[in-house]
């Protein structure tokens, strides 16, 4: 099922974001603190993934999706990739297993050619078993762009519509990574820093943005509760005025 646009519709807000998306931002920094190299930090990054998934399944969050791997982290020092791409089929051995076994559904998105075979492997391997289960959707943007995902969406929307012209954003929403997911409610940025780089730059039309300074392996349930007690007390307006969506709210509590 493919989910509408906000820019289409005015989406059901609750109180739990639906979906979260994550920019998990300053592994690197966390360890330079510690005099730690900066694998250190991707280590602890990788656990405090663990317990974001757990924090979120406890609240009720239905989608997280995680920014682990740009297009642009290629840029990246030599030996830095290559510690990532072994912690991420680390992740996948460890990890997958206990996810299923707790009803978790585990998506892979990105440019995924790039990655060796082994660990194509792995991500099919484990998107195939986790494919039934109804609980928590991960998704992990890896090779991700947001850039990348529009080209993508629509040079496969015009192969598959020759002759067709006119598109619509309706027509285009198929094609997009997550498709599969509704727009993100909430979007979080650790490490201090304030842009979105290049990551889900269509899904993130009307997301609440979040900023902290705490480096990602510092972020835990705690910190997942502030940012979700700050996306509380947003008005969501979706291009309407305070006062339509305060009429909503009073129409809805009459029913």
């Amino acid at each position: 099922m493919t989910s509408k646009s906000s820019t289409e519709i005015v989406p059901e807000v609750s109180s739990v974001p639906r979906h979260i998306a994550i920019i998990m931002d300053g592994n690197g920094r966390w360890a330079t603190k510690r005099f730690m190299p900066r694998v250190a930090g991707h280590v602890k990054g990788v656990e405090a993934v663990r317990g974001v998934v757990e924090a979120c399944a406890r609240q009720g969050v239905e989608y997280v999706t995680f920014f682990a791997f740009s297009s642009e982290n290629w840029r990246r020092p030599a030996d830095e990739v290559s510690t990532l791409m072994r912690l991420f089929v680390t992740a996948l051995e460890r990890e997958v297993s206990k996810m299923h076994a707790n009803g978790i559904r585990l998506k892979i998105v990105g440019d995924l050619g790039r990655f060796d075979e082994k660990l194509q492997k792995l991500i099919q391997n484990a998107e195939r078993k986790t494919a039934d289960n109804t609980g928590l959707t991960v998704t992990v943007c890896a090779n991700y762009g947001g850039r990348w995902d529009i080209m993508q969406a629509v040079n496969r929307m015009v192969a598959e519509n020759p002759g067709a012209s006119d598109f619509s954003e309706a027509q285009l929403s198929p094609y997009l990574a997550l498709a599969y997911a509704p727009e993100p409610d909430l979007f979080i940025r650790t490490g201090g820093e304030e842009r979105i780089s290049n990551f889900l730059l269509w899904q993130l039309a009307y997301s609440e943005l979040y900023f902290t300074d705490t480096y990602w392996p510092d972020f835990d349930a705690e910190a997942l509760e502030l940012a979700i007690d700050s996306y509380r007390q947003r008005e969501r307006r979706f291009g309407r005025t305070s006062q339509q969506v305060v009429e909503q709210r009073e129409a809805v509590a009459k029913c």
